[in-house]
């Protein structure tokens, strides 16, 4: 699990050399046989087996001689090899505390990473992208993980902001600047300059013409989206002089996407609004918003949408969605959740920290309870927390929940 920061160990095991017995595939085999591997990667549960003869010692050693694998895979001719290498690793990153393993190894990752992410095509990149916020997540903040950061981010900003790459590409670099930056930074420059890169993104869903359904859809939308998200992430640890500036500038643009015709474009729009809202509060317990009852009136209507042109699972998704945010910006309420995890019961009970939970929920899958039990209890979790609270305001402590 992630340690608080200090150089790691010189040596890199295993970091260069081929795994003993590990053959090169072959176009044809590749994807098969490295996939197959992947699937016992799907669930925490297939890492262990039931009983007193479990050789834990012996799983582990053919688990790492399976990853070191992968790892020499991701440096494959064929195109199809890294990218299966590569979703292989991630199921694994997803599924499995591997800090000490991937401490060892982190630069050869990380350079697999930045070459897959350079020469892949779409899928390859996405896969990339993907490996390298499971990537951060494992290795946690420390010294190491800033290290990687700095020789990813410039690139994930790159394709981010690079319109001839595919939207796939972007959007899931997009999602992976956030996350990294995140977890990894404590450079509130960093964090400024990260932000500013998203905000050029998804601002451009506020600059669309308007026909009379309102917003219109357009192949960038999955894009905006994500950068949407990803931005309303990183704002969540901002400082409380700076949460101000972006409400100010972004509190009365963000109700026009609530016309989108992309149901996932509301929803994002919906949740930061009703996160904008918590946040505005608790700078000033007297805020107020001019167009309240404007909003309101659009958000019930979302609440309460039966337009028949509409998929019923759609406009289930909608209303529950649009019925909390109601609450929030109207009564200033929300409906706390529980999450179980082992023996843990952990509560969330603002948006700030929904926001944090669905975001690592997304990328971890179903390993999310797998990692939470592991990190719930980390000195070395709540150390780095404590140590943000330092330049950030007390909202930095929602990392403590996770």
């Amino acid at each position: 699990m992630p340690k608080p920061k200090k150089r790691g160990s010189n040596h890199q095991r295993g970091a260069g050399g081929q795994p003993r017995n590990v053959q090169p595939f072959s176009d044809e085999d590749a994807s098969i046989e490295t996939m197959s591997h992947c699937s016992g990667f799907s669930d925490p549960a297939s890492f262990t087996e039931d009983g007193p003869e479990v050789d834990e010692e012996a799983t582990q050693e053919d688990l790492e001689y399976k990853l070191k694998g992968f790892i020499d895979l991701t440096l494959d001719k064929s195109a199809k090899t890294r990218q299966a290498a590569l979703e292989s690793l991630k199921s694994a990153f997803s599924s499995k505390i591997l800090y000490e393993f991937i401490m060892e190894r982190r630069m050869t990752l990380t350079d697999s990473i930045e070459r897959c992410i350079k020469k892949g095509k779409s899928d390859e990149q996405c896969a990339a992208a993907g490996l390298a916020c499971l990537l951060c997540v494992q290795m946690g903040s420390g010294i190491e993980s800033e290290e990687i950061f700095k020789t990813l981010g410039p690139l994930l900003k790159k394709i981010v902001c690079d319109g001839t790459a595919s939207i796939q590409a972007r959007q899931a670099c997009a999602t992976c600047l956030g996350i990294c930056c995140f977890i990894v930074t404590d450079d509130i420059t960093e964090l400024y300059s990260t932000m500013e890169c998203l905000e050029n993104i998804f601002t451009k869903a506020y600059q669309r013409d308007r026909d009379t359904n309102g917003v219109s859809s357009t192949h960038n939308t999955v894009l905006h989206i994500s950068a949407l998200l990803a931005w309303t992430l990183l704002l969540t640890i901002c400082p409380m002089n700076e949460v101000k500036k972006k409400i100010e500038t972004h509190l009365h643009k963000l109700p026009g996407l609530l016309s989108c015709d992309d149901l996932n474009m509301r929803i994002a729009a919906g949740e930061t609004l009703a996160l904008l809202f918590e946040l505005a509060r608790e700078t000033d317990a007297d805020f107020f918003y001019e167009d309240m009852e404007l909003l309101t009136e659009k958000l019930r209507a979302l609440a309460t949408d039966g337009n028949k042109h509409r998929a019923k699972v759609d406009k289930r998704k909608q209303r529950s969605v649009f019925r909390d945010v109601l609450r929030a910006v109207e009564e200033r309420d929300f409906p706390t959740e529980m999450v179980k995890f082992g023996p843990e019961r952990m509560y969330i009970d603002c948006w700030v920290k929904k926001q944090t939970y669905d975001t690592f929920k997304e990328i971890l899958g179903s390993g999310m309870q797998y990692h939470l039990q592991h990190l719930y209890n980390s000195a070395a979790f709540k150390a780095r927390t404590k140590a943000r609270s330092k330049c950030r305001d007390k909202r930095a402590d929602v990392g403590e929940f996770f």
